[in-house]
């Protein structure tokens, strides 16, 4: 089979403002340039993405296009219109779109990553003028695409679900997690005063409120802990702020908004714990993150998180904050559970891997060029 000339469609990526879904994509390039040498790959960018996403390798190209998509509207113009244009002229075998949807009108096949759907369980989390373009563009980018890739089987029931696919056109392809966080795991060394840290967006789902009444419960008998929340703001980061105060948090709970990835690592490596209570997820990814890390860690036992973390995390009901704080006492108590927690999470982890992501994601680009 001759070399395919695969796009990537980047042009949702404006960074420090699409959370997990940059690291995906930065993570799963570098991937595809580590396992394929053959197939040539272009990479359409906007103003904001800036010249270092695709791998410096031969056989990627970085083609940039004259949209500024931090205007949503105009991004999603863009890519209805002239992108189908730009893949024409690359001579396209394949687009690949990572960030949930598609040009409804492509000269080539394509194949569309559905990271969640959320805008489907949870429309209560989405503002009303938002709402009707997702359900249109992402049901079309579905229906459009020639194979779908889902982040977890939970994701994949999902858009089965929904959209009544064909089985065989929605496959699986896990997230992974960076070598870097395995490193953290053999160097940590939690640093005084201590603190637990939560990887997430300010968004209403994250139950980031629940996280905070149960945090201020566990100060009444660990008053010495503070609460690092690391993550992009979202439309519920007035009311957590809000919500801190009243609660008598002030100082001793922290929103860093969204930071570069060596800040990040240094918080994992300087963390007594980690806490992710979320309430829905495509996937996950900060678990697996800390778990690599050799963070004791507990989170909501809800799929898809609790299949990723096995045994090695705690899992309590994300609707009870008694039972989140009861998981925060039992993570810093030093007993032979926590201790176990720690061996178990690196091995857990490491059954995630981008490389094993960027096979899969290949593989599919592969049955769509047929």
């Amino acid at each position: 089979m001759a070399p395919l000339r695969i796009g990537v469609n980047a042009l949702y990526l404006v960074p420090g403002q699409v959370g997990g879904t940059e690291i995906y994509l930065r993570n799963l390039l570098t991937a595809l340039g580590e396992i394929d040498s053959v197939n040539e790959y272009f990479v359409f960018t906007n103003q904001e993405t800036g010249s270092r996403l695709a791998p410096d390798n031969a056989n990627f190209h970085t083609v940039p296009q004259s949209v500024r998509a931090a205007i949503r509207p105009l991004r999603i113009v863009w890519e209805q219109t002239l992108l189908p244009l730009a893949a024409a002229r690359n001579r396209l075998d394949v687009l690949l779109n990572p960030g949930f949807t598609a040009p409804l009108l492509c000269p080539c096949s394509m194949v569309t990553v559905f990271h969640d759907m959320q805008h489907k369980r949870h429309p209560e989390h989405f503002r009303w003028f938002d709402l009707p373009f997702w359900r249109m563009l992402l049901y079309g980018s579905a229906k459009m695409s020639r194979e779908l890739l889902a982040d977890s089987d939970a994701t994949r029931q999902d858009v089965l679900r929904f959209y009544r696919l064909d089985p065989a056109k929605v496959t699986v392809a896990t997230l992974g997690v960076e070598e870097e966080f395995f490193s953290i795991g053999k160097r940590r060394k939690p640093i005084d005063p201590p603190y637990l840290l939560s990887v997430s967006t300010l968004h209403p789902h994250k139950n980031l409120d629940g996280l905070l009444r149960a945090f201020a419960a566990f100060r009444k008998g660990k008053p010495e802990y503070r609460l690092v929340v690391v993550g992009l703001r979202g439309f519920h980061s007035e009311t957590l702020e809000r919500l801190r105060t009243s609660l008598a948090l002030g100082e001793s709970v922290r929103f860093t908004g969204w930071i570069p990835r060596k800040e990040l690592y240094e918080l994992y490596a300087g963390a007594a714990a980690f806490v992710y209570p979320s309430t829905f997820e495509g996937f996950g990814l900060p678990v697996v993150e800390a778990l690599a890390a050799g963070l004791p860690t507990a989170c909501s036992n809800i799929q898809p998180l609790a299949g990723i973390a096995g045994s090695a995390a705690l899992l309590f009901d994300p609707a009870d904050p008694r039972q989140i704080t009861a998981a925060m006492e039992r993570l810093v108590s030093g007993d032979s559970a926590s201790e176990a927690l720690v061996l178990a999470g690196p091995a857990q982890a490491a059954l995630f891997s981008w490389k094993a992501t960027a096979r899969r994601t290949l593989d599919a680009i592969t049955r769509a060029a047929k």
